[in-house]
């Protein structure tokens, strides 16, 4: 079977020759199973963008159609040329019976009325909690939020990351869907506590619903602990970016890195006692996945369905006094620092591994084949 991905900035995580370029969580987790299924026999493609490679290059085992530049064309125009008539192209070359997206945006639109024209399976993937919500969708337009409820409403199968999703998916679109839990590298190493010297860890990119001015403040509240902080700027983003980095240079229990590549941010992982998360909003991110892999407690504002409090793999504070005050505790006591490291491996080998993680994809997948099957006889216009 081929399936197909499209996620214009996976290449970073693919090709480490181009990991100086930013990536988010949701680049990652297409890679990741990507690279799952190539290791159980599928044919595996990726539509990505323009980034100066060869065109059907292929790494681990999955060919790369590439679409267009990300400053190409002009604005407004660009829209439709080379965006829209460049990412068809790479669909086409894929020539797939499955194509894969995620994350709210026009390309799931795009791809609908491709697959619906060519009698090609569509599975979907939400990627954060306001993809389930069209009130809240990050979304700047309302042509592309058009677009994406269209491609939502017509994918075969939809993934969501948690229950929470599920439930807001059913009662504002009206659509069923399918939990399906998240992937993740395996770290090189486990070092133990006494090894570990990043007593404290924020990685994101820097956007403002991450908020990343409460890790600046958290860093004033802990003067006796070092925080390291990670991210790299986001188009749009650049004052929210300087403002951050020069807050950042003011405060010398505070370390920013600024961006990391994907390749190399897994050494800070395993050297981290804490890590933590000051969004107000996410879907399910793979920052606490690699932390819990490590054995690194998770304190987070954000608890995905108080995973976090049920499971015992950190805690999700109320304020930042709180956070300040459990991380520090955390961090103190090495007993409960051990006996929370240890439930976060547990619950990763549990919930986490390969073999119990790609059951929904494998059937979202099969499924989809057999509904476009079923429907090619009957096919309709791309526009109803």
């Amino acid at each position: 079977m081929k399936v197909c991905f499209v996620g214009l900035e996976n290449l970073p995580v693919l090709a480490p020759e181009y990991n100086h370029h930013g990536i988010g969580g949701e680049e990652v987790q297409q890679t990741l199973l990507a690279r799952a299924l190539v290791a159980r026999g599928y044919q595996v493609s990726v539509v990505v963008g323009d980034y100066g490679q060869s065109d059907a290059a292929a790494w681990h085992g999955i060919t790369t159609y590439k679409t267009y530049r990300a400053d190409a064309g002009i604005p407004v125009l660009r829209f439709v040329y080379p965006r829209w008539t460049a990412t068809w192209a790479a669909l086409m070359r894929a020539d797939a019976d499955v194509y894969y997206t995620s994350s709210a945006g026009t390309r799931v639109g795009l791809v609908a009325m491709f697959c619906r024209r060519h009698g090609r399976g569509l599975v979907h993937r939400l990627a954060h909690d306001t993809d389930a919500d069209p009130e809240k969708l990050l979304i700047r337009y309302t042509r592309d939020k058009k677009l994406y409820e269209y491609g939502l409403r017509r994918a075969d199968s939809v993934l969501c990351q948690h229950a929470g999703q599920q439930r807001a998916l059913l009662e504002n679109y009206g659509l069923t869907s399918v939990v399906a839990d998240m992937l993740v590298d395996p770290p090189d190493r486990q070092l133990d506590r006494d090894q570990r010297d990043v007593e404290i860890l924020w990685v994101s990119n820097l956007r403002d619903f991450k908020r990343p001015e409460l890790a600046i403040e958290l860093a004033r509240r802990m003067p006796s602990r070092h925080i390291h902080m990670v991210g790299g700027p986001q188009p749009g983003y650049s004052e929210l970016y300087s403002k951050i980095e020069s807050a950042a240079k003011q405060l010398p229990n505070l370390t920013f890195h600024g961006r990391v590549p994907y390749h190399d941010v897994g050494d800070l992982y395993d050297r981290a006692k804490i890590f933590v998360n000051t969004s107000h909003t996410e879907g399910f991110p793979n920052s606490f996945l690699q932390s819990w892999r490590r054995g690194v407690p998770v304190v987070s504002f954000f608890d995905p369905d108080g995973l976090i409090k049920r499971e015992g793999l950190g805690a999700s504070p109320q304020s930042i006094d709180e956070m300040a005050y459990v991380a520090d505790h955390l961090i103190a006591d090495e007993t409960e620092w051990r006996k929370a490291s240890e439930r976060c491996r547990n619950y990763m080998d549990r919930m986490h591994g390969d073999h119990v993680v790609l059951k929904p994809y494998v059937a979202a997948i099969e499924e989809a084949v057999r509904r476009r099957k079923k429907s090619r006889a009957s096919s309709k216009p791309v526009w109803q």
